[in-house]
């Protein structure tokens, strides 16, 4: 591969893109690397770790074709340190890839094109639909604090994507909390639920931009791909069959309250200071004109708050993880949050004023 005089930003862009899926630990040693590729005058960046691969392109006004792989992380650190402003000449031959800055001179290992392994794309696309990325990244960002990681349930190591009608909906559950959110689509399209792998997930938020610009969504046979911008973003998705979201969103609570999202955010986030650093329990007690919420630790230490509320239903008193609190309030960005309960045993409801497209769900804990 060559590039005779290229901008040091016109490579870095799409590296960084795409590097975020290679791990520096890998079962196949050119997994650590990223393939660069040249077609014409558009440059190819691909990288993948054989269940996700990213491809990033940037077009070129010289036409050729070429091909090499060399170290994701290493060429990444080494363009990073270069001056913003740097013309890069670039060779590479004999095994090794030769990057110059001015008068500096790096040669860096590279490893056959033909050894590297794409992922194979499925060709039964099922269904296609487009939203902007600005709309799908707050989405997800109301839901992805939920996965799990690493549980032995594998179906849960992701969220559910539920494509129905005129909707899209994505659920996230470890079996302690669960977090619903839910969009308006252009277009009526059959039922579909996939599961998509959290890294997946993890990379997708990275990669969208607060625009207006879409995201273009396929749905294979057992694959997804998102493409928006210069980025194709292909995954497998997982095999099994998600719990019934529908049936864990308590109904009948009677006790609920609207609070200031910010200061039921900042309270917690002072009582948590306290909080047993193990469990993270909180006591959460609602009764007429005032929430109280308090915390202890193994050295005996307490905190205690209580915020005026506008409340007159009966009391009660509930235990939860003070994290799982502490997550949703800090996803949301609107100026308040509904909180339902009904007693100690009964999960908590948390929703948004006046709309139906989000709802998290918090199991109780004996504090």
């Amino acid at each position: 591969m060559q590039f005779k005089k290229i901008a040091r930003d016109t490579l870095l862009k799409p590296l960084q893109a795409v590097s975020g899926i290679v791990e520096r630990r890998q079962t196949l040693p050119i997994l650590a690397n990223v393939l660069m590729e040249q077609r014409g005058t558009t440059l190819s960046l691909i990288a993948n770790d054989l269940e996700l691969q990213i491809t990033a392109k940037v077009e070129l006004e010289a036409a050729m074709d070429q091909a090499t792989t060399v170290s994701a992380r290493k060429l990444q650190d080494l363009l990073r340190a270069l001056p913003e402003s740097s013309e890069l000449g670039i060779d590479g031959k004999d095994g090794k890839l030769s990057v110059k800055a001015g008068r500096s001179r790096y040669s860096l290992q590279t490893m056959p094109v033909e050894d590297y392994p794409r992922l194979t794309m499925s060709q039964e696309q099922l269904q296609s639909f487009s939203l902007p990325q600005k709309l799908l990244k707050a989405t997800l960002r109301l839901v992805e604090f939920a996965m799990a990681q690493q549980d032995i349930r594998f179906y849960l190591n992701g969220m559910l994507f539920v494509l129905d009608g005129a909707s899209l909906i994505c659920v996230a559950t470890d079996g302690h909390r669960m977090s619903y959110a839910s969009v308006a689509l252009e277009g009526n399209y059959t039922r579909q639920e996939i599961i998509v792998p959290r890294k997946t997930i993890i990379e997708l938020s990275k990669l969208l931009a607060e625009t207006d610009d879409v995201v273009n969504i396929d749905l294979l046979a057992n694959q997804i791909r998102f493409g928006f911008g210069n980025i194709e973003l292909t995954s497998k998705v997982i095999d099994g069959k998600f719990p019934d979201f529908n049936r864990v969103v308590p109904t009948g609570h009677t006790k609920i309250v609207t609070l200031d999202r910010q200061q039921l955010l900042q309270t917690l986030q002072r009582a948590a200071i306290l909080s047993n650093e193990r469990f993270r329990g909180v006591r959460i007690g609602l009764q007429p004109g005032a929430l109280t919420i308090s915390c202890t630790n193994t050295e005996q230490e307490e905190a205690q708050e209580e915020l005026e509320v506008a409340y007159e239903g009966e009391s009660v008193n509930s235990g939860f993880n003070i994290n799982y609190l502490l997550d949703v309030l800090a996803a949301l960005n609107s100026s308040e949050i509904t909180m339902a309960l009904q007693d100690s045993a009964a999960s908590g409801l948390f929703t948004l004023p006046g709309r139906t497209d989000f709802k998290y769900v918090v199991m109780p804990m004996r504090i």
